[in-house]
């Protein structure tokens, strides 16, 4: 896991983890130890999204914006296109990973059930949601509830997320092609500056990243994180030499 950040960034970002990690937490401003189940199963990702969810909440603060440990953050595309948006607004924001909705099965009762269609930004290219969306969802995410909603459709987090967002309250996924998960050719990603998240991935010995230049070579920043963070501030003291867009 690494971990950039740039001026005060540190500050406001809330780090959820399945373990103790002292050295992180002395770096972090907000460490919170899940104590969630390490495995990538649907109840292990819901512990971890209801806790994110309820310390938003509980914090005050105006968007949930949710990234995996696999992704670089670009906070300053991230901050620009929030501020084309109201918080107090019904606002969910992210990328699909289908091309289309993704169906579902409500059980309404013992003998009887539902089929719902929804939209759902894939929790591997980030997703962000507004603080007045976030309080409507109360009711199925709040207290651990959001575990409860994600056993009754069976689906995994981000899915989760989705269903309540659009099946249950009737808002809208706002579609961003700034948004990148591993499930894309991220060889196909320009205009690094603009782009919100990044990712990378690893599968059959051939490797999945951004295709870009820096003062790094492939062994030494296989993800290219550490090559695009550079590009973005070279001033950072870590970076060797002056790399710029």
């Amino acid at each position: 896991m690494l971990f950039f950040f740039p001026c005060c960034s540190a500050k406001i970002t809330y780090v959820f983890t399945d373990g103790e990690d002292e050295k992180l937490r002395k770096r972090m401003a907000h460490l919170i130890n899940t104590n969630c189940s390490q495995a990538h199963s649907r109840q292990a990702l819901s512990c971890k999204m209801a806790l994110e969810y309820d310390a938003f909440i509980s914090s005050g603060k105006k968007w949930f914006c949710h990234v995996d440990d696999d992704n670089y953050l670009n906070t300053g595309s991230l901050l620009k296109l929030l501020s084309q948006y109201s918080h107090t607004q019904d606002v969910y924001i992210g990328r699909p990973s289908l091309e289309r909705p993704i169906e579902a099965t409500e059980r309404l009762s013992t003998d009887e059930m539902k089929q719902v269609r929804f939209w759902f930004a894939t929790g591997g290219a980030g997703f962000c949601l507004s603080r007045g969306l976030s309080l409507k969802m109360k009711p199925w995410a709040s207290d651990g509830t959001f575990m409860t909603t994600a056993e009754h459709i069976r689906l995994p987090d981000d899915c989760t997320v989705g269903y309540i967002v659009e099946a249950l309250l009737g808002a809208s996924l706002i579609r961003s092609g700034l948004f990148h998960s591993h499930l894309e050719n991220l060889g196909l990603v320009s205009d690094i500056h603009n782009q919100v998240t990044l990712s990378y991935g690893t599968a059959d010995n051939s490797r999945n990243t951004v295709n870009v230049k820096g003062p790094f070579t492939i062994e030494e920043d296989p993800t290219r994180f550490r090559s695009v963070h550079c590009l973005l501030y070279p001033d950072t003291p870590w970076c060797p030499g002056p790399w710029r867009l």
